[in-house]
């Protein structure tokens, strides 16, 4: 009596189940190489991120301490005959700094959670510092560039970098 061979249910290596298996293997090789690779760069990118968050935060701070020598000690600033850009009582001045302050470090909060809210709020008030800022150079210069280039540096780190932090937290 002559036995018949048992098949076993693989598919030969010139069957087209076989060459779809392949296929789908190696789609499935390149596509956890992206993913890799894509995490890989984000996490590169994230100490931008991260410098971002902490420059709003220290943009807060300096904010903040406008913002209260302008309510304590306003003859702090010395201005000359032309005064400021806009004339408006220093205590004024001293809210709009502590209102910025208070705004920057909820900010600096949610960039390093990643939210896209953050990333729009963030640039928002790097302008509106870079603004208010402009405004009292006449009162001091120096620090008043230097809180504009400070800007100038937030607004470059979160527009390029900044999602960065997106889905992975820190």
């Amino acid at each position: 009596m002559t036995e018949t061979p048992r098949t076993t249910g693989t598919p030969g290596t010139n069957s087209f189940a076989w060459q779809t298996s392949d296929e789908m293997r190696d789609e499935e090789r390149t596509f956890e190489r992206n993913t890799r690779s894509q995490a890989e760069y984000r996490r590169s990118q994230a100490g931008w991120a991260v410098f971002a968050a902490t420059m709003v935060f220290m943009a807060a701070g300096f904010q903040l301490i406008d913002g209260l020598t302008a309510f304590f000690r306003s003859g702090t600033y010395v201005v000359g005959e032309d005064h400021l850009l806009v004339n408006v009582d220093y205590s004024v001045w001293g809210w709009i700094h502590v209102t910025l302050a208070v705004i920057a470090t909820i900010t600096a909060v949610g960039l390093m959670g990643g939210h896209m809210w953050a990333r729009v709020l963030g640039v928002g008030i790097a302008w509106l510092s870079m603004i208010t800022n402009l405004v009292f150079i006449p009162a001091y210069p120096f620090l008043s560039v230097m809180v504009v280039v400070l800007d100038v540096l937030i607004i470059y780190a979160i527009t390029v970098h900044g999602g960065a932090l997106r889905d992975d937290g820190i």
